[in-house]
């Protein structure tokens, strides 16, 4: 995972939605948007899984976990016999870590320069980490940016994207409007202006071509292989979220489509009681994204959030 745009309780209807560009090279094997069990009694994942590794870049679980990871480009740091990242995400995935133990065994993993976000919406939790920074982050309710350095590094594709997901969440009637908008942005193909490139100690002419959100190298070796949507819509007091994956090849103008629907997830957070399963809905497949309305009917009224309020800090007493 290389771009990414998250909001959170930013729209009444549209409480969660994620816009996400996998980038990588199209020779590694790779499988499509699909339930998958990483072995070892581990909850089965609604997501990619890269064949070479075993792991992923983005996942979810019925039971109210989602995890994605984005790799930092630091090329000086990046060691090639350590262990893939890709395992980070199933192991938020597993279930059975709170965020001090997994982030404590992860950091001390030996993975290359990495960001993950890591939401458990059963305790109404999501959190940023990264290998660049000493903790973990605890994020609100808001819109956020990711791509190959920290959180809401101000890249333009990330802030276009964010701008993106901004205006859709404004404009948008329906899932299919929205998803429709949120593909467009993430098939945006413009290069940064030189003086806006980041520097990130690649040469400057890879640095403009990883620029644009959609990316294709001109030996078309690398560029990007899936676009990935999470988007829960609030229909009649209840939570339906849609998982859209369009693949990409390299020589293909045609992207597959695939997608699947969860009812009630993500889940109520609760802090006592049985957490909610949502049931594991089929992965359909299609070369066309069609205009069926995937929407219903909504009722207007007060939402609650999905993500848990902060506990406020006591004063210390004078």
């Amino acid at each position: 995972m290389c771009l990414v745009a998250l909001a959170i309780d930013q729209s009444s209807r549209f409480p969660l939605v994620l816009a996400a560009n996998r980038d990588e090279f199209f020779q590694r094997a790779t499988a499509r948007l699909s339930w998958w069990s990483p072995g070892g009694g581990a909850p089965d994942i609604l997501g990619g899984r890269d064949l070479e590794a075993g792991g992923t870049w983005l996942g979810l679980t019925a039971a109210g976990r989602l995890g994605l990871l984005t790799n930092v480009r630091r090329p000086s740091a990046v060691d090639p016999h350590a262990p893939s990242r890709g395992a980070i995400v199933p192991l938020w995935l597993r279930g059975d870590l709170p965020p001090d133990r997994f982030w404590m065994q992860v950091a001390l993993s030996g993975h290359n320069p990495f960001n993950v976000i890591a939401a458990d919406f059963r305790r109404g939790e999501c959190y940023w980490a990264s290998s660049e920074v000493p903790a973990p982050r605890r994020l609100e309710r808001g819109l956020y940016g990711l791509s190959n350095a920290s959180l809401d590094t101000p890249w333009p594709k990330v802030e276009r994207l964010k701008g993106s997901m901004r205006d859709a969440l404004a404009l948008s009637t329906s899932t299919d409007e929205l998803s429709s908008h949120l593909f467009d942005a993430l098939a945006d193909r413009t290069f940064a202006p030189d003086p806006d490139l980041p520097q990130t100690g690649v040469p400057l002419e890879l640095e403009r071509q990883l620029s644009s959100a959609f990316i294709l190298s001109p030996d078309q070796r690398y560029g990007t292989r899936c676009s990935t949507l999470v988007v829960t819509e609030r229909v009649n007091k209840r939570l339906v979220t849609h998982v859209l994956e369009r693949s990409f090849t390299a020589s293909s103008r045609v992207a597959l489509l695939r997608r699947s629907s969860l009812q009630d997830w993500p889940p109520r957070y609760t802090v006592e009681g049985p957490a909610e399963v949502a049931v594991q809905a089929p992965v359909s497949e299609s070369e066309e994204t069609g205009s069926d309305e995937l929407s219903a009917v909504l009722k207007r009224g007060r939402a609650r959030g999905l993500l848990k309020p902060a506990v406020p800090r006591r004063r210390a007493r004078a």
